[in-house]
């Protein structure tokens, strides 16, 4: 990551400019791909998450021109670039990432953005490795549950859209009494249909789950276990999202490639908050590690500020404060010479031939104390 910054005067970019053009005719995601590639390959290779997993949505707002912008109505943003991501549903830890870049011209970058084809993408980390993925209605059917078994060996759990053909006629029906509940199952694969009220049904389709199990935690409601668990293990990127909406690091931008690489940050700095509770084992504040991050990402730089002396003082101040470096000691003015008041910003441009007398700092009359002197002797006793 530290290759791709540049100061902030400049444009960022994040490819070869001068190639852009050619390579924009296979991939609408040209400027940024090749810094998202790596990134989501380092995630992958960062952590080992848990059992349960979750498939959804992101949406990183952005409003200005982009040819892959979607309109989300059910998001806070409502407008921005969709991204589909595989979470850990236990500590949101992020794994994988896609970015919806709408129909690519034909080429390597030419892929199917159907539900099910997106889900075979990007459970490829974790392929084989008996985990369970937790997604929505608008991922969930039957043939991709049965995939993910089969070809994956991965259990599923999400709701069904009531227009599902795999759905029994049965199953649908309404009226049912409050808290009641159908189930079906098959070799592999369960399905449940619960009536929270009288007038809605609930459809629940699971290849972890294989018996007509209730949750007894629910009291009157009498939730099947399908549904609890579904409950349970489904909200893992819409925590990402909020980990990453509050103390973040983006700014607005017509740009964007930089949305989505604000996006990126967002999203590093949630991964590296998991991993280091993880490695140091206790419940570390994310506004703490964020800090604390962000001051050794720019530890070195501020080192450097901090003994150029063309910076004014009260800024060289403030950096040793927030590195804990003392600043080096001043040199001594030579009397009768006139130098720059140390305490003065710069524009003043204000000269004088006085300096302090314990740290040797030149100094104007304006930032002087005197002292009798009496009290300059017991203060240089003391």
């Amino acid at each position: 990551m530290g290759q791709v910054w540049t100061y902030l005067e400049q444009p960022c970019r994040f490819d070869n400019k001068s190639t852009r053009e050619e390579r924009k005719k296979l991939d609408n995601m040209t400027p940024i791909r090749t810094i998202f590639e790596k990134f989501v390959d380092c995630c992958q290779k960062a952590y080992t998450p848990n059992e349960y997993m979750t498939i959804d949505e992101m949406l990183f707002a952005f409003r200005g021109r982009c040819g892959f912008r979607v309109y989300i109505p059910s998001k806070p943003a409502k407008y921005g670039i969709k991204v589909q991501a595989l979470v850990d549903a236990k500590s949101f830890y992020t794994v994988n990432l896609e970015v919806y870049a709408g129909k690519q011209p034909t080429g390597p970058y030419s892929v199917s953005n159907k539900a099910y084809d997106v889900v075979d993408r990007l459970v490829q980390p974790i392929s084989c490795t008996n985990r369970n993925i937790t997604f929505d209605n608008w991922f969930t059917s039957y043939e991709l549950v049965v995939h993910l078994l089969n070809e994956h060996k991965l259990t599923s759990t999400g709701t069904v859209r009531k227009n599902k053909r795999c759905i029994p006629a049965a199953f649908l029906k309404t009226g049912k009494a409050p808290g009641s509940s159908m189930f079906g199952h098959q070799k592999d694969v369960s399905m449940v249909s619960y009536a929270p009220k009288k007038h809605k049904v609930v459809i629940v389709i699971s290849s972890l789950h294989h018996d007509a199990k209730i949750d007894s935690a629910t009291g009157n409601q009498k939730k099947p276990e399908m549904i609890t668990f579904y409950n349970s293990t489904k909200a893992g990127v819409d925590v990402v999202d909020e980990l990453c909406g509050s103390y973040n690091v983006s700014r607005n931008s017509k740009r964007w490639p930089m949305t989505i690489y604000y996006g990126m940050l967002n999203i590093a700095a949630t991964n590296a908050t998991i991993i280091f509770r993880e490695n140091q084992g206790k419940d570390t504040k994310r506004t703490d590690f964020i800090r604390n991050l962000g001051l050794a990402l720019v530890y070195e730089h501020l080192k450097m500020r901090k003994d150029q002396k063309n910076i004014p003082i009260y800024i060289r101040q403030r950096i040793s404060s927030q590195i804990n470096e003392p600043l080096p000691t001043p040199t001594q003015n030579a009397p009768g010479r006139y130098i720059r008041c140390g305490d003065c910003p710069n524009k003043k441009d204000r000269k004088t031939k006085y300096s302090c007398a314990s740290c040797q700092k030149a100094i104007c009359m304006e930032h002087a104390t005197f002292f009798c002197k009496n009290c300059a002797d017991f203060n240089s006793s003391s």
